[in-house]
């Protein structure tokens, strides 16, 4: 599958989902997480990362896990 072929059918995937009124609750470690990062930034101690930047981070781990 082309890389355009991809990208359109996660962009049909998408606008299927986001038609669908059922509501979908986030698992329970989803809460605890942004609870923590809530305290990190109150503390002074979150850390944060432009989108590039971050993208790139996520790259570079992903390959270092395959």
């Amino acid at each position: 599958m082309s890389r355009e072929d991809k990208l359109r059918a996660m962009e049909a995937l998408w606008e299927d989902l986001s038609r669908d009124d059922v509501e979908i609750n986030s698992p329970a470690w989803h809460a605890e997480a942004l609870r923590e990062t809530e305290r990190l930034i109150r503390e002074g101690k979150a850390k944060f990362s432009d989108w590039q930047t971050a993208k790139r981070r996520v790259r570079q781990k992903a390959l270092r896990m395959k």
